[in-house]
């Protein structure tokens, strides 16, 4: 996973696309990796996963053109996107809140994989964009579907449509991104971010917001109402100011 780091900060996860210097795009051996990592944080007892990208400049450019090149038949393209494709869907069905913390531009498949986290924390600079179009071709990792579900069917249709590339500010405006920071606050913005996810029980609560049955919501809410953190934390605030 030389391509992909995977570090842990308490109960939360952080996976770094590791390519500084080929903007952090994604060849096989990063593909691989980011696949590795999933599949070895599933195995972990976190509370949430934080995907970033290694230095300042990108969070994922997109796939590697100088490798990817290679493709050339219809049966070969297929393979790639079917695999990325898996990969992201995976992201998109990890059990704990999943957040993509945007150092930099997320162009191209480096969009596709931001939408395919439950939450974008983007610093201020940075840009977005489904500019697929520019290479003739479309998105096909899941995220001109995730992209619809986001800001709606039309301005999907628009930004992937015409390849439009967003500043931070404007994304946010219409949905695609969920928190914008300044650049200076950024690190330590996301990392607290990320010690509150933890401290949180955000799987239960993510089955719940993607779509539960009443039953299955309210035993989830009496687990933790029973469980020893619940206690810990109740008897701190009853306790408070004694």
């Amino acid at each position: 996973m030389s391509e992909v780091t995977l570090d842990r900060s308490g109960a939360a996860a952080i996976i770094t696309i590791d390519r500084p210097g080929a903007r952090n795009a994604l060849n096989r051996a990063a593909m691989d990796g980011l696949d590795a990592a999933l599949a070895e944080v599933a195995g972990w007892d976190v509370h949430a996963v934080f995907i970033r990208g290694a230095g300042d400049r990108a969070f994922v450019s997109g796939g590697d053109l100088k490798e990817l090149a290679a493709i050339r038949t219809e049966e070969e393209a297929m393979a790639m996107a079917l695999r990325m494709r898996g990969i992201c869907d995976r992201i998109a069905a990890f059990p704990a809140p999943v957040v993509a913390a945007l150092n930099g531009h997320a162009l191209g498949g480096g969009a596709e994989v931001a939408v395919s986290a439950d939450i974008r924390i983007a610093a201020d600079d940075i840009k977005i964009g489904f500019n697929q179009v520019s290479l003739a071709i479309m998105p096909a990792w899941g995220g001109a579907e995730r992209l619809g579900a986001l800001v709606g069917r039309s301005q999907a249709l628009l930004l992937a449509g015409t390849g439009r590339i967003l500043p931070a500010a404007d994304a946010q405006r219409l949905g695609l991104i969920d928190e914008v920071v300044p650049r200076a606050d950024f690190a330590e913005h996301w990392r607290a971010t990320a010690q509150l996810l933890a401290r949180t029980p955000g799987a239960a609560i993510k089955r719940v917001i993607n779509g539960t049955t009443t039953t299955d919501a309210v035993a989830a809410f009496a687990r933790l109402w029973a469980s020893d953190e619940h206690w810990v934390a109740a008897d701190k605030v009853m306790n408070k100011g004694k």
